[in-house]
């Protein structure tokens, strides 16, 4: 297992900056996503790393052999395309053999490695046939045995389950971190599907216009985001602006448009001063419904729409001029139920404060 340090990496193509000044630690063995927007420097970032593009600014380390002029082959990594690149006219051991070939390895020893391979990802019986033979599914764990058969330092993949149907993409997100920790591969992951990385990833990092906004767990991300960009990326949110009034019991005091909510900083490192303009974040699913006023952090409205769903449902909830989202878990108040006033409530720890 090697870790990735990249420091005050920038590329540009023309006048384009497509990274800038951008530093991110790896550890070993972790399966690492790199999140963000179309055009954010996340595949550029990747293919950095592959070798595949020279940066004009900075330097990349495997573990501690700087890596930054390296040729591609000489880095020892296993690439994913989305595409799968297989050879249509070779078999699917021929497929994965191509690299060992490249390499100069032994036959025997190709012999052996490829079929370990295809054992690892599930696919040891399918080494005679062709790729138009096989499954969207079973292409992917392909190209991931061709990755994993040249014993890669660490292994990048870009967006390789984007072509796959939903249900594939569910199958093949808990393969990948599976084959992932079993090699204890070091793994930098490019998506844009926000469950796929939420479900398998140790750690990642958001990426806006060539920067890192916040790198951490799933959950830390997703609970405590740094900065409304981040927030909104991740997940649904319900926006309230609003100005710091005070502090309670250790929690930030927000005067909004429908109310005063207490709660923590998104950002530990930037708390907001007193009086200072902010937006509250909260997730829908945090909301809690009642008929009842509670103490603190509520706001009264009405539900102006439903979508159910059966186990959950989906309210449209309107308070003071505003539209929020809510979700119920084990809905209660649907049809007639959800008749009349409301009150909408939130805990402390689930309003997170963001400087605008």
């Amino acid at each position: 297992m090697i870790s990735i340090r990249i420091q005050n990496l920038t590329k540009r193509f023309g006048p384009v900056t497509a990274l800038s000044h951008l530093d991110l630690e790896i550890g070993p063995g972790e399966l690492f996503f790199l999140l963000g927007p179309s055009g954010c420097g996340k595949t550029t970032l990747l293919r950095s790393l592959a070798g595949f593009y020279l940066p004009d600014e900075g330097r990349i380390f495997f573990g501690d052999e700087d890596v930054t002029r390296l040729e591609p082959h000489k880095r020892n990594t296993g690439m994913m395309f989305q595409s799968y690149a297989l050879w249509p006219h070779m078999t699917v051991a021929q497929n994965v053999a191509f690299g060992l070939e490249e390499r100069r390895v032994g036959r025997e020893e190709i012999k052996q490695r490829v079929g370990e391979a295809l054992e690892s990802v599930r696919m040891g019986e399918y080494g005679a046939r062709r790729p138009n033979e096989l499954s969207g599914g079973q292409q992917q764990r392909v190209a991931l045995a061709r990755a994993l058969v040249i014993r890669p330092r660490c292994l990048l993949l870009d967006e390789p389950l984007s072509n796959l149907d939903a249900k594939l993409r569910l199958e093949m997100r808990t393969e990948i971190r599976r084959v992932c920790k079993e090699f204890k591969l070091t793994t930098v992951y490019v998506t844009h599907d926000q469950k796929e990385a939420l479900s398998i990833s140790d750690r990642m990092a958001i990426l806006e216009s060539g920067r890192v906004l916040q790198v951490g767990t799933p959950r830390e991300i997703y609970r405590r985001p740094v900065c409304k960009t981040v927030a909104n990326f991740i997940g649904e949110t319900d926006f309230l602006p609003g100005k710091v009034v005070g502090r309670a019991g250790g929690h930030l005091v927000v005067e909004t448009a429908v109310g005063k909510f207490e709660g923590f900083a998104g950002d530990p490192a930037h708390v907001p001063e007193l009086n200072t303009a902010v937006t509250v974040s909260i997730r829908p699913e945090c909301w809690t419904l009642s008929r009842e006023a509670p103490a603190r952090n509520a706001i009264k409205g009405s539900i102006g729409g439903c979508v159910y769903l059966g186990e959950v449902a989906q309210y449209d909830f309107a308070a003071g001029g505003l539209r929020l989202k809510i979700f119920e878990l084990n809905p209660r108040f649907v049809d007639q139920s959800a008749r009349g006033e409301l009150y909408a409530s939130v805990e402390p720890e689930d309003v997170v404060v963001l400087v605008n």
